[in-house]
């Protein structure tokens, strides 16, 4: 059989990519529906985004036993076991447009994720897989929520406020059968030999990596998860709306891929700068009474802009800290798991502010525009 990906199979390689494709999916399919969620739940749309809040506090919880999971487990068998708990808290949301059932849905769906996306990571790196398949696996999950807020609106049309639960459970029944067609991965130890002491938390590296991993990947999922509702309340139809805002996660993709190459540069740290700000400058124009050319074209930029830095951040966290990589890296995607968990209901509450949500979105871009100043330089 063909390899790819640095030694890794066919096979291997895309039942890795769809564990972070399933995981990725449900970071914005409420998202994408939040008004009609909003209506059916009887519920504020602030409500709405502690859905969200929920599921991200309990898959920020997750990282660290989702890694030592998959080394006494082993990396599929914890992926598969991800996936049906991704599929169940779906389904705990389906029966009725209650609250409670939908927070809980969320907590469990949350529990999945932590354990798959961690997995779906060791699986591939298990199987030997290159740094640029490693990118495609983070690709893989940004790519997935932008395909949500395009495709779950729509189906909320036939199905109603079920449409992000019943796309849920399918996306995971596909992925979790490419996964049964690729073959186990030798155990990874992703925590042998770690070790932290005081001077971790004083690293200062950490926290800039932290504030741009947070500004760019942490704010793209909060306007991913707003940006259509923004639209809607501004005279866009949902189906525009809808399209636009999926461009805030789809086009990270391409540049989450390639921002592993892009390191090798010297002036790798000015293109990541310069990222931010046009991340931060296009968001806050979300904002502005545009006409709608050019709403998309800044859709787009947030989508393209949000995806640089993450290699930086990561690739950064892991070398700033070799006694404890582990830790570093889930040290810094903390900050944006953090960042999402505060920031997707207080831009929710600004929908009932004046502007209806455009300060949340105005500010958003500000924050990102200023992570530009915390970017390392070489030899920093």
């Amino acid at each position: 059989m063909q390899r790819a990906g640095g030694g890794i199979g066919t096979r291997a390689a895309i039942g890795g990519v769809g564990v972070g494709v399933a995981s990725g999916w449900n970071i914005a399919a409420l998202g994408a529906v939040a008004t009609r969620l909003s209506h059916a739940y009887g519920v504020g749309l602030a409500t709405i985004g502690l859905f969200t809040t929920v599921q991200f506090v309990v898959h920020l919880a997750m990282q660290i036993p989702g890694g030592r999971a998959a080394d006494r487990f082993g990396a599929r068998r914890t992926a598969f076991i991800g996936l049906a708990i991704i599929a169940a808290g779906n389904a705990i949301a389906l029966p009725a447009a209650t609250p409670a059932l939908a927070f809980l849905g969320r907590a469990v769906v949350g529990l999945g994720t932590g354990f798959a996306f961690v997995a779906g990571s060791d699986y591939i790196r298990g199987r030997g897989g290159s740094p640029f398949l490693q990118g495609l696996y983070g690709g893989g999950s940004v790519l997935a929520p932008g395909l949500a807020l395009a495709i779950v609106p729509a189906l909320a049309d036939s199905v109603g406020f079920s449409a992000p639960y019943v796309s849920g459970i399918a996306v995971v029944a596909v992925c979790a059968a490419l996964l049964v067609f690729a073959p186990p991965a030798e155990r990874t130890v992703r925590h042998a030999g770690e070790r932290l002491d005081a001077g971790f938390f004083r690293d200062r590296l950490l926290y800039r990596l932290s504030a741009i991993h947070a500004a760019s990947f942490g704010f793209s999922v909060i306007v991913g998860n707003w940006v259509v509702t923004l639209l809607e309340h501004h005279g866009h139809s949902k189906g525009v709306a809808a399209a636009a805002g999926s461009l805030t996660l789809l086009l990270g993709f391409f540049t989450r891929v390639a921002g592993g190459p892009l390191l090798r540069r010297q002036d790798a740290w000015l293109w990541v700068a310069g990222s931010l700000v046009v991340a931060g400058a296009a968001a806050a124009a979300l904002a502005l009474p545009l006409p709608l050319a050019a709403l998309v074209a800044a859709a787009a930029l947030v989508g393209l802009a949000s995806g640089m830095p993450f290699a930086m951040a990561f690739t950064g966290a892991a070398k700033a800290r070799p006694d404890s990589p582990g830790a570093a890296v889930g040290f810094v995607n903390g900050w944006a798991a953090l960042a999402i968990v505060a920031g997707a209901p207080l831009v929710g509450l600004t929908f009932s502010l004046p502007g209806d949500g455009r300060i949340g979105f105005v500010v958003l871009g500000c924050l990102a525009a200023l992570a530009a100043l915390a970017v390392p330089r070489p030899g920093r």
